[in-house]
């Protein structure tokens, strides 16, 4: 048997407050005054109720680096964060570059219940660049792939990135390209410039990026297919998807909750919470995508969640992993640089968060406005809410956080995800629980 919520006086992301009772997996009825007896009623008075968020780029680590995450930690975390769906990145052990494993993946997501776990394949056998991997079987799977990265490696080589490019049109496929030219970033530490040489650090140019996007956008554009830009970080990319906008490329691009706040000041203090990749830029950089995505240069917010155990970030700043954890920050980081700066509005937070990267990963079902009939796909935000980010908000298996003890806005108070909730009163259900939600909305079909 499914729940049924009956949400009171939710402001939704167009300002208009309503009732909303969630009921059969879907949004039952919109209005004020609703009434459902025997329904669990929430009270949302000063909560805002945004479609259930969607994250593009997920690192899960399962199978084959559990120590740092699995698919049920993953998205735990997820749900913690409002995400009802979250695209796995390809990076794993096996790589998820056959039909065998992206399967294995949905089956894990779907039994652990926690949000929509959609693969996303490797572009090439092994994540080594050397020749595409079986693209169409993953597309023809029961996970119907349609996206495709190797994230963490750059596709350099033109001529397997343009085969690559061709054979997705097929199904409607789009290329997530890490764009790092490999040569000019050997031994990078962090950003290029004054302060990479103050500190002795090798520097990872701009231009590193830049190149990259500039070939991608000119081979997609002759080829006739879609591509997408991971984790944009540099004010010179922001320019060159902005020209390949206006000359009519299909192309879209993502940036990330710490490209969206943090600079490259922080690596002075060498804490290898702040290592990643690509770097942290320069002030100049995070004006220059706060003012791409308001004005939609750069279409959605992804997370690069990124978890890693203790031993690989307590340690030198050189022998350190790059990466972040982000699924549980995402919302409040984008709340304080876009919102509370008055670049964005709610409706754009749904936009950017939820409705957009649903359309680019071609996920059905995830991304649809809160209305009646829609999936009950959401998250009630509270925006009054403020404290120091803590070990409390880290539902995931990793605590490379780059906020610890940072002061965010907002707080997650209820997620829901095919009408059952996986937050409650801004707690995690247990899993069991959760695991037993979801089967039985798979069960009520």
């Amino acid at each position: 048997m499914s729940e049924r919520h009956l949400i009171r006086g939710a402001q939704l992301s167009n300002g208009e407050r309503a009732d909303l009772l969630l009921e059969g997996g879907v949004v039952a009825e919109v209005g004020t005054g609703l009434d459902a007896a025997g329904a669990t009623v929430v009270d949302a008075d000063g909560l805002i109720a945004l479609p259930g968020l969607v994250d593009l780029h997920t690192h899960l680590r399962e199978p084959g680096y559990e120590q740092s995450e699995t698919v049920l930690t993953g998205t735990q975390a997820a749900a913690a964060g409002g995400f009802t769906a979250v695209f796995a990145m390809a990076n794993t052990s096996p790589v998820a570059d056959t039909a065998g494993v992206v399967e294995q993946e949905l089956t894990l997501g779907r039994a652990a219940g926690y949000a929509t776990v959609q693969p996303i394949g490797a572009v090439t056998v092994g994540l080594k660049g050397e020749r595409l991997a079986e693209l169409g079987a993953m597309a023809q799977s029961r996970a119907r792939v349609r996206v495709f990265s190797d994230d963490g490696f750059c596709v350099f080589d033109p001529l397997l990135m343009r085969r690559a490019l061709e054979y997705v049109k097929a199904f409607d496929g789009v290329i997530a390209q890490h764009a790092q030219e490999p040569r000019l970033t050997e031994g990078a530490q962090m950003n290029e410039g004054a302060l990479s040489g103050e500190l002795g650090l090798a520097g990872w140019p701009a231009v590193a990026e830049e190149s990259i996007i500039a070939r991608d956008v000119l081979l997609a554009e002759h080829v006739g297919s879609r591509l997408h830009v991971c984790h944009v970080s540099t004010a010179g990319s922001v320019e060159v998807i902005r020209w390949a906008k206006a000359r009519g490329i299909d192309v879209t691009a993502e940036v990330t909750p710490h490209h969206l706040l943090l600079t490259e000041e922080l690596v002075a203090s060498y804490d290898p919470r702040y290592k990643v990749n690509p770097p942290l830029r320069r002030a100049e950089d995070v004006e220059a995508l706060r003012a791409a995505l308001a004005d939609g240069t750069i279409d959605i917010v992804a997370t690069d969640h990124a978890p890693h155990p203790v031993e690989a970030k307590e340690c030198e700043w050189d022998a350190a992993a790059n990466g972040m954890v982000g699924l549980e920050s995402a919302l409040s980081v984008v709340h304080r640089a876009m919102v509370e700066t008055g670049l964005i509005g709610w409706s754009d937070v749904a936009r950017v968060l939820s409705e957009a990267p649903a359309r680019i990963g071609r996920l059905a079902g995830q991304g649809r406005a809160v209305e009646p009939g829609a999936p009950a796909e959401l998250v009630l935000y509270d925006p009054a809410a403020r404290g120091a980010f803590g070990l409390d908000r880290l539902a995931g298996r990793s605590t490379n956080s780059p906020y610890l003890g940072e002061t965010l806005p907002g707080s997650v108070r209820w997620t829901f995800h095919a009408g059952y909730a996986t937050v409650r009163d801004g707690e995690v259900r247990e899993a069991s629980e959760v695991a037993r939600l979801a089967a039985a909305a798979v069960a009520d079909g």
